[in-house]
């Protein structure tokens, strides 16, 4: 191969290299420059929001006020296994993924475990939103209009049937009665299904207050019923 070197062909292809260099030095810092104004925003963003969770009282693990911004990633870690177990819902009771949300969600913010939520509905209302038994409870959670009226005064009956609001008042009343019966599952659903005054009259007289609902809600379920 013939030596080029000293040539004009040589010393212009050396130019055209020392020109991709400059343009490749160049065009690494624009991008690091850039990557570097893009985290500061997400951390400025992340601040924001993590002040405005204090004002609004939020506080961290063991009560202790949070300090640090999560990062991007974490937080798209969370909603990815949230999905993920929505998804599982779904699947597992048949149900689209926006009634599985809802029910899973809510059930989480009204501290009930989402697969007691979902077993609850699924033996109340097969999972219909417009539901409505022969004694009148109505809905999903199949809510008696005088029990919610007691966590929500003047509610209507048509009100009941809103998804959200009738899987609130339904999971609030079973997260009270798991209270009031000592974290007995059992006997809060009993009470959910009968009511507390003919499960407690069954329990006075020595009998067992059991219907049979409790089987069909709890068969192979595992968990506590409960969520901190």
């Amino acid at each position: 191969m013939r030596d080029l070197r000293g040539s004009y062909v040589y010393r212009g292809d050396l130019r055209r290299r020392r020109e991709r260099i400059k343009r490749a030095v160049l065009g690494v810092a624009l991008c690091s420059a850039a990557l570097v104004v893009w985290e500061n925003q997400q951390v400025d963003e992340a601040r924001a929001a993590l002040s405005a969770s204090e004002r609004a009282g939020d506080i961290g693990m063991a009560g202790a006020p949070l300090t640090a911004p999560r990062s991007e990633v974490a937080l798209a870690n969370d909603q990815l296994e949230q999905w993920n177990r929505i998804f599982a819902f779904s699947t597992q009771f048949n149900v689209r993924a926006q009634l599985a949300k809802s029910i899973h969600d809510i059930a989480i913010a009204e501290g009930i475990e989402p697969e007691l939520a979902f077993r609850l509905v699924r033996v109340e209302s097969g999972f219909k939103e417009r539901a409505t038994s022969p004694v009148g409870a109505v809905g999903l959670a199949q809510v008696m209009p005088s029990t919610a009226r007691y966590f929500e005064k003047g509610i209507t009956r048509e009100r009941l049937y809103n998804r959200e609001t009738n899987l609130r008042i339904g999971f609030r009343y079973l997260r009270g009665l798991i209270r009031e019966y000592d974290g007995d599952v059992r006997l809060a659903l009993l009470a959910y299904n009968r009511g507390p005054v003919a499960v407690e009259r069954s329990r006075k007289a020595g009998i067992d207050p059991s219907n049979g609902y409790d089987r069909k809600i709890l068969s192979g379920y595992k968990g506590s019923g409960v969520v901190d």
